[in-house]
């Protein structure tokens, strides 16, 4: 298989979809690699380290996209990129695509075989290439909020952890998974007076258990998640429905009533935001306010720490990569796991969620392929 790594065009997007021992890994493998020309160069991955690695360097998108069997990226592809994708390619990034239907539209349309990083899943029922950018993700938004909290961003010009004297923050995480345990992490190391609500006792006793009572642990209801939120500095949100688009728990109207200056950093904003007064944007202008409260919604947010985000990523890609690479069908008629991330097949929309979504029908994943070969 020739491999195709072309550079992210998204916004303040300097993560790469292979770094430079993943490729090694591939070459090793009897696989060829096609990476454009200073893809990684941003994040101090040489031109130099690709072809030591055994990679060829490509000079535009376009040869990257005409000559690789398989295009592995980080974020979904840019309407200029699907208009490069042709039929039986094989496409491997994040898709996220429930709250998209222009790029759903445009991936059906290039008969494109498209695996989406965040509905692969594990023998656990986890959803492991999407776990380590979760893990950033968390632990990036307690510090975005503690600094959006200062007054030059806007916000309460409260001190995270506070001070001999002085209360601290009060941080409240909605959702127990991946993203609040990392955060919660990160808040409770600066100070910061924590709750985290969820629907899962289960996942309440661990989270309480694990942080010793230094975390308040609440089972989340309406009242609840009003009441903790009016009373909050700063607002994490941190729920995730695989594959589906995210439920608006925060509304207009309890946001209007949070306090002045609050910070709410929306961390499910790749599958549409949690919260009703939500939209995607950028590192280059990350926040906007609504009533009085400062809303931080960068829809990449590991980008900020692409360095670390682009390793982290690739330890959890690279055997998936190498499976699909190796005989893609094959893969993923023999590993269900792998099955599950399968969201586009030759024009067909085989995840169930994302076609509820969008209204498209669904065909099974098992089914698609089969009638592939």
């Amino acid at each position: 298989m020739l491999v195709g790594v072309p550079t992210e065009i998204k916004n303040n997007e300097y993560r790469v979809g292979l770094i430079p021992a993943s490729v090694r890994e591939l070459v090793s493998h009897g696989h060829q690699v096609l990476v454009q020309k200073d893809a990684g160069s941003s994040i101090d991955f040489s031109n130099r380290e690709y072809l030591d690695a055994g990679a060829e360097l490509a000079g535009t998108p376009d040869e990257v996209f005409l000559r690789a069997g398989m295009i592995v990226k980080v974020k979904e592809p840019q309407p200029d990129e699907c208009a490069m994708l042709r039929n039986g390619q094989l496409l491997f990034t994040y898709l996220h695509l429930a709250p998209d239907p222009r790029q759903t539209e445009l991936l059906i349309k290039s008969g494109a075989t498209c695996v989406a990083y965040e509905t692969v899943t594990d023998e656990h029922g986890g959803l492991p290439l999407l776990a380590p950018m979760s893990e950033v993700a968390g632990r990036m938004s307690a510090q975005e909020g503690a600094y959006h909290l200062e007054m030059a961003q806007g916000g309460r010009g409260v001190l995270l952890g506070g001070v001999p004297g002085v209360a601290p923050a009060k941080v409240l995480i909605i959702g127990g998974g991946v993203v609040g345990e990392n955060a919660a992490a990160m808040a409770v190391g600066m100070g910061a007076e924590v709750t985290i609500i969820d629907r899962s006792i289960a996942r309440l006793r661990e989270l309480d258990n694990d942080y010793k009572g230094r975390v308040r642990c609440i089972y989340s209801t309406t009242t609840i998640l009003e009441k903790y939120a009016l009373d909050a500095d700063l607002v994490i949100g941190a729920v995730l429905v695989p594959g589906a688009a995210a439920p608006k728990l925060l509304t207009r109207d309890m946001i209007r009533r949070m306090k002045r200056g609050a910070v709410i950093i929306d961390v499910a904003i790749d599958q549409g935001g949690c919260f009703e007064t939500s939209h995607p944007t950028t590192h280059e202008k990350p926040t906007f306010v609504v009533d009085d409260v400062v809303h931080y919604c960068v829809a990449n947010m590991p980008g900020g720490v692409a360095r670390t985000a682009s390793m982290a990523l690739n330890n959890a890609t690279l055997p998936f990569t190498l499976a699909l690479a190796d005989d893609p069908i094959r893969a993923m008629m023999r590993d269900h796991n792998l099955l599950n991330g399968l969201n586009v097949h030759a024009g067909q929309v085989t995840y169930k969620a994302v076609a509820e979504a969008l209204g498209y029908d669904y065909v099974p994943a098992t089914e698609a392929l089969k009638q592939a070969t």
